[in-house]
C-alpha cells in the first residue's frame, strides 16, 4: 500500500476515535469488544438461504443463527416451535419482510402507519406497491387511535396491515396495541396483520418492569429488532421474527442452494449471527437488565440537566430517547444530534455517561 493510502486510513481511524465520543443523537452502542472473533474474518462466510434448513455450503453460521433466534424468541414471547426468523441487515429489512409477508397473505390489504413511523416504511410501501393510509400521531409520538378507528371504518372491507411502532425514531413512543386490537374487534375486523417495528425498544422492553404490550403475546404477527443498536455491533444487523404458519404459506424450494427461499436477500451476512451470538452469550440476560437500567437512569439525569437550562426535556417511561428543544445547527453537527422540526433528541446508550451529558449541557448552555 502506498504511504498516502496508509496515512488516509490512519486519519480515518483517528476521526472515528474522536467522533464516537460525540455521537449523542443516534442509537448505536459503542461499548463492545469482538476481538476474539477477528479470526473469522479470514473466511468467505455466507448464510445463504433459510437458517432453519441446512444447505449445500458449510462456510456459514446457521447453527449459531438458530440459537440467536431462539434467544430473541424468548425475549419476544414468540410461540414455542411455531415461529420463524432470520438475522437481517438491520431494522429496515425486518420491516420490509414483515410488510412483504403481510402483503402475500392479504394481497388486497392496506397498510396503516402513523406520521411518526420510520422513514423506511414509505419506501417499502412504494417498492411493494401496497396501498397505504397515513394515521395522525399524537404530540407524544403515539398513533392517534381516534383517527385510526375512523379510517378503519372507512376501509373496513379490506384487510388492514398495521405497522405498529414499538419505540418511534424521534420520541421513543410505543403505539397502544391493546387499543388497536380493541378497535379491530369493535369494527368486527377478523382478517388483519400487525407488524411491530421494535428496532431499539425490542432490546429494552424485555428487561424492564411493567412493559406495555408489544410482542407476540400482545399479539402481533411479526417483529423487527435491530442488533447494532442496544446490543452493539460494528456493522448494521438485526432480527426479524414471524409466525411460522404464515411463513410456510409463501415458502418455496431452491434447488441451486439446496435451501428454502424465505428471506428477502439470498446471500446474507454470516458475521451478523456470529457477532450477535457472541454478544448475547457474553452479556446475558442479567447483563442486559443492568445495561438497560443504567441507560434509563442516565436518561433521567439528562432530562434533569437539560430542564435546568430551560430546554423542555422529556422522555417516555421505558425509553432512553430524551427529547428537547432543537439547538443551533452548529450544536447539531458537533454532537451528531438527530433533529426534526423544532425538536432534537439525545440517545442515552451504554457509552453515554453522566459526565458526557454534563459536557454536552455545558456546551449547549454556552
Amino acid at each position: 500500500m502506498a504511504d498516502d493510502d496508509a496515512r488516509r486510513l490512519d486519519d480515518l481511524f483517528h476521526l472515528y476515535q474522536s467522533e464516537t465520543d460525540r455521537l449523542l443523537g443516534y442509537p448505536c452502542t459503542a461499548t463492545f469488544d469482538y476481538s476474539p472473533l477477528y479470526r473469522f474474518l479470514a473466511f468467505p462466510l455466507n448464510n445463504l438461504g433459510d437458517p432453519s434448513k441446512s444447505n449445500n455450503t458449510r462456510l456459514q453460521t446457521h447453527e449459531l443463527e438458530r440459537e440467536v433466534l431462539a434467544m430473541f424468541g424468548e425475549f419476544t414471547h414468540a410461540p414455542p416451535d411455531s415461529f420463524w426468523g432470520y438475522v437481517t441487515s438491520g431494522g429496515s429489512e425486518g420491516n420490509q419482510y414483515g410488510t412483504f409477508l403481510a402483503r402475500e397473505l392479504y394481497p388486497d390489504g392496506i397498510v396503516y402507519h402513523s406520521e411518526d413511523t420510520h422513514y423506511s416504511v414509505k419506501k417499502i410501501i412504494h417498492a411493494l406497491r401496497v396501498r397505504s393510509v397515513l394515521i395522525r400521531s399524537l404530540p407524544n409520538g403515539t398513533m392517534d387511535l381516534a383517527d385510526f378507528a375512523a379510517k378503519i371504518k372507512l376501509h373496513r372491507d379490506q384487510p388492514p396491515i398495521i405497522f405498529a411502532n414499538i419505540g418511534t425514531t424521534m420520541k421513543g413512543a410505543i403505539d397502544d396495541l391493546a387499543g388497536i386490537h380493541a378497535i379491530l374487534k369493535q369494527h368486527e375486523v377478523s382478517k388483519f396483520y400487525i407488524h411491530a417495528d421494535a428496532a431499539l425498544s425490542g432490546m429494552i422492553l424485555p428487561f424492564v418492569d411493567d412493559a406495555p404490550a408489544w410482542n407476540f403475546a400482545a399479539p402481533v404477527d411479526s417483529i423487527s429488532i435491530s442488533g447494532h443498536k442496544m446490543i452493539g455491533c460494528p456493522f448494521p444487523c438485526g432480527v426479524v421474527l414471524a409466525r411460522k404458519p404464515n411463513v410456510d404459506r409463501i415458502t418455496s424450494q431452491v434447488e441451486y442452494t439446496g435451501s428454502l427461499d424465505t428471506t428477502i436477500t439470498g446471500s446474507r451476512n454470516a458475521l451478523g449471527p456470529l457477532f450477535l451470538w457472541y454478544a448475547l452469550r457474553t452479556i446475558g440476560v442479567a447483563g442486559f437488565r443492568s445495561r438497560i437500567r443504567g441507560c434509563l437512569e442516565v436518561a433521567d439525569y439528562a432530562c434533569e440537566q437539560l430542564n435546568a437550562i430551560g430546554r423542555n426535556a422529556w422522555r417516555h417511561r421505558h425509553s432512553n430517547t430524551v427529547v428537547f428543544d432543537r439547538p443551533s445547527n452548529e450544536m447539531v453537527r458537533k454532537w451528531q444530534l438527530a433533529v426534526t422540526g423544532n425538536i432534537a433528541h439525545v440517545m442515552t446508550m451504554p457509552q453515554t455517561t453522566r459526565e458526557r451529558i454534563d459536557l454536552f449541557v455545558a456546551d449547549l448552555k454556552g
